[in-house]
C-alpha cells in the first residue's frame, strides 16, 4: 500500500514538471513565466519530500531532503523576486511600461 502512495508523489512531480514545463512554454509574459518556475518548485519539491518520507520514514537522509526544498524554496523566491524587478527596470515588461507613463 505504501509503494502505492510512493508513486503517487513521484507522479505529482513529474506532472508538475510536465505542467510547469507547458506553462513556460506558453505563457509569453516574461513575469508569467516566473509563476512556472515557483509551481514546479512547490509542487515538485513538497511531493518529492513526501514520498522519501514515505519511502524511508524519519531518516537522514528526509531531513537532507526538506533541507533542501526548504532552501529551494527560499532561494527561489528571493531569485523569482530579483528577477522580476530587473525585468521591470530593464523595461522588458509591456505591462510596467504602461503604469510607468501614467
Amino acid at each position: 500500500m505504501t509503494a502505492a502512495f510512493i508513486a503517487v508523489a513521484l507522479a505529482v512531480v513529474l506532472l508538475a514538471a510536465w505542467l510547469g514545463a507547458a506553462g513556460f512554454a506558453r505563457l509569453r509574459a516574461p513575469l508569467d513565466r516566473l509563476h512556472c518556475v515557483t509551481f514546479v518548485n512547490v509542487a515538485g519539491g513538497g511531493a518529492l519530500f513526501v514520498a522519501a518520507l514515505l519511502s524511508d520514514g524519519l531518516s537522514i537522509r528526509v531531513c537532507k531532503i526538506l533541507l533542501l526544498v526548504v532552501v529551494v524554496l527560499l532561494a527561489g523566491a528571493a531569485l523569482s523576486h530579483a528577477t522580476g524587478r530587473a525585468l521591470v527596470l530593464r523595461g522588458s515588461v509591456p505591462e510596467a511600461r504602461q503604469e510607468e507613463s501614467t
